[in-house]
């Protein structure tokens, strides 16, 4: 599956567009690699997501076959989370 629709489906991101502008921006990393959103991902792939106040590492657990419903099981394993601190103006 395409590295910005598993970020979609997953629920990591709301919109597919957010995603493909992260991995654009050179924001998500795979296995330690900055990534394209056209990558493939598959289970036991680590990614690392830089967001503006925070960094996500996931590791993947399973392919979603279509849009996540409430009750699934996570598709992913959050590893860790950093959160940064926010400049004054």
């Amino acid at each position: 599956m395409r590295l910005d629709l598993f970020l979609k489906t997953s629920g990591l991101v709301k919109r597919r567009i957010v995603a493909q502008e992260l991995c654009d921006t050179g924001r998500v990393l795979v296995n330690g690699r900055v990534a394209r959103s056209a990558k493939e991902v598959k289970p036991g792939d680590g990614i690392m997501l830089v967001f503006s106040t925070r960094s996500v590492q996931i590791e993947i657990l399973a392919i979603p076959a279509a849009k996540q419903k409430s009750g699934m099981i996570q598709p992913y394993r959050v590893i860790g989370e950093k959160r940064f601190a926010q400049k004054d103006a």
